[in-house]
């Protein structure tokens, strides 16, 4: 016996895969979006979407684990942290002061995420009501050359690493999944 998680998939094309590319909800036919910020948006959401995917089915705590140690990281703590760093591009926009943290001091949002039920509902809800005011607040700005807040950045910019943040966290979503119960991605 042992200890060692046996990779798995419900993919029968490919056996590397999460699932069939028939079945991806990512996926799309016809031509891709069309313009600048449809095809930024498009990639947000199908990053948002991936991240969702890497933790449907799992318990809480198979969410809360920290499967890659010593990292901190956990599926439930990488939702939090993204709900967090939402709320945090906003303060980006505008010249207001930033907006009071959800989860407390630094890295609260990876050690919070504990193994209840409550709290996975709480992290879900944080990350859809932060990325739709986040997406209001961006919408709000059509330009993506116009420039604003203390910093003087882009919309482009900040679009841009918004689906930085979800890209790097999906790859880490992967690593995190595949250590909680083997199931591989893509």
């Amino acid at each position: 016996m042992s200890d060692e998680t046996e990779r798995w998939t419900k993919a029968t094309v490919y056996p590397d895969m999460w699932t069939d590319p028939a079945d991806d909800p990512r996926e799309s036919e016809g031509a891709g979006p069309e313009g600048e910020p449809a095809t930024l948006q498009d990639y947000l959401a199908s990053y948002r979407l991936t991240l969702r995917m890497k933790c449907e089915g799992l318990d809480p705590e198979q969410l809360a684990r920290r499967s890659v140690p010593p990292s901190t990281m956990s599926l439930l703590g990488l939702v939090r942290h993204l709900a967090e760093v939402e709320r945090d591009w906003r303060g980006w926009i505008g010249d207001a002061e930033p907006l009071p943290k959800l989860y407390g001091a630094r890295d609260a949002d990876f050690h919070g995420a504990v193994a209840e039920q409550a709290v996975v509902d709480a992290a879900y809800r944080d990350l859809e009501r932060e990325q739709a005011e986040t997406d209001a607040a961006l919408a709000a700005h059509p330009d993506l050359g116009e420039r604003v807040g203390k910093d003087n950045i882009s919309i482009r910019e900040l679009l841009v690493h918004r689906i930085e943040e979800y890209a790097r966290h999906c790859g880490h979503a992967d690593l995190l999944r595949e250590c909680v119960d083997g199931r591989v991605g893509q």
